[in-house]
């Protein structure tokens, strides 16, 4: 036992257990912090793949537009056209005459 003082033998055992518990309780309350931040780490870190995962949204739907918009803007008429030249061309038969005579004989 210490050495009796001026001070009650009550008070200081009183303070050195207050003393005692704060040391005790010193780890789990820094446990608990870090637990409290890494929760809140986490869960910013799910806000901000959510935020991203809206704007890309966004941005595909605006690109989806766009293309529907390009496809409604094309004539028709101005297709079937061309399409119709291409057909009635004679490039299939040319390309084909090409091949023949560009084709080396076989021995």
């Amino acid at each position: 036992m210490a050495t009796p003082t001026a001070v009650n033998d009550q008070i200081t055992d009183s303070v050195t257990q207050a003393n005692v518990k704060v040391l005790g309780d010193s780890p789990a309350m820094s446990l608990s912090h870090i637990y409290q931040t890494m929760a809140q780490s986490t869960g910013l870190s799910f806000q901000n793949a959510a935020a991203a995962q809206q704007q890309m949204n966004m941005s595909s739907q605006a690109a989806t537009v766009q293309g529907v918009n390009l496809l409604y803007t094309l004539d028709t008429a101005e297709d079937s056209v061309a399409t119709s030249k291409v057909n009635m061309s004679d490039l299939p038969t040319a390309l084909a005459s090409m091949l023949t005579v560009t084709k080396p004989p076989s021995f």
